[in-house]
């Protein structure tokens, strides 16, 4: 692996599962692997369970990590033949160069802005640093996608699946906030590499972008979209149509304990109790939430070991 921007940079998605779930078993067996090398990791948002589990990943492999909040240190230009005469002080050309100096890899966390689609679909802060970086990249989450959570969420299925091809359903849920849609963009694309009978159920105006759902079905009635499921992962996005809009806050969409039944519960976190999902939903024995969020640091190790052996 060169690099981890999607997805699609998993050559061999089993094995790669399979891989994780070894790391899983014995983290610390790689950690000659990472030995004088340092990751950077770039936030120009916030994070709790990506930072923390990239770190933890890194650090099993033996790497050193710095970490760099990027909107609290400085602006960025990101256009090219700009005159930086106005609140930027350094163009991301210079950055990635510098910061490739002093990194063996780099981590970028973007999140969109909700207002331009073509902007935020256009990627520019992942898609700059690649650019001009010259060491791999790994996407901590942009605008429009999230690979290491949908590893995440494929280790945690094939974890806790007990049928080969598990019926898994992504809900809409409502928020008060405006989310975007990378987790469940990238969920949809790692479910249809997968072996699962895979259906996305949501109010009418949430479809996701068409590109990405493909022929994957779509229902408007989340109780029988989730009847006899095995897993349930429930989220909140905004509307990709009507861009990043609210549409809907209709709480009969939350998940209830009653809805769920006998599937497992999944959720990236952070979640919002009693409003996309039911304490009793949360704290039962079909959460995997908790389990889901262990994962995170293996699905980054198993990443980064992969980069490391082709540096």
């Amino acid at each position: 692996m060169k690099k981890y921007t999607s997805i699609h940079d998993i050559k061999n998605l089993n094995k790669a599962i399979e891989s994780a779930k070894r790391l899983k078993q014995n983290p610390f067996q790689y950690e000659a692997l990472g030995r004088h090398k340092t990751l950077v990791m770039l936030f120009f948002n916030s994070s709790l369970r990506t930072r923390l589990s990239t770190e933890k990943a890194a650090k099993n492999l033996g790497m050193e990590v710095m970490v760099l909040n990027v909107n609290d240190a400085w602006q960025l230009e990101f256009e090219d033949g700009s005159v930086m005469d106005a609140k930027t002080s350094e163009h991301v050309k210079d950055a990635a160069e510098v910061i490739s100096q002093y990194a063996d890899i780099i981590a970028v966390r973007a999140f969109p802005g909700l207002k331009n689609k073509e902007e935020d679909e256009a990627e520019l802060v992942l898609n700059s640093i690649a650019k001009y970086a010259t060491v791999p990249v790994i996407n901590m989450e942009s605008s429009t996608a999230h690979p290491l959570q949908a590893l995440t969420d494929a280790i945690t299925i094939s974890e806790f699946k007990e049928k080969e091809k598990p019926k898994v359903v992504l809900s809409w849920a409502p928020h008060p906030k405006a989310l975007p849609q990378a987790v469940p963009n990238s969920f949809a694309e790692m479910m249809q590499l997968m072996e699962a009978d895979f259906r996305i159920t949501h109010p009418e105006g949430y479809e996701l972008n068409p590109e990405i759902t493909k022929n994957t079905p779509i229902y408007y009635d989340q109780e029988e979209a989730i009847k006899d499921a095995d897993f349930a992962y429930v989220k909140n996005w905004s509307s990709y149509k009507d861009y990043g809009k609210i549409l809907s806050q209709d709480k009969k969409w939350m998940m209830t304990k009653a809805k769920l039944d006998k599937a497992k519960f999944m959720h990236c976190l952070p979640i919002r109790r009693n409003v996309v999902a039911q304490d009793a939903v949360l704290d039962s024995e079909n959460s995997l939430i908790i389990p889901q969020a262990n994962n995170r640091t293996f699905a980054a190790q198993l990443v980064l070991k992969q980069i490391l052996e082709q540096i």
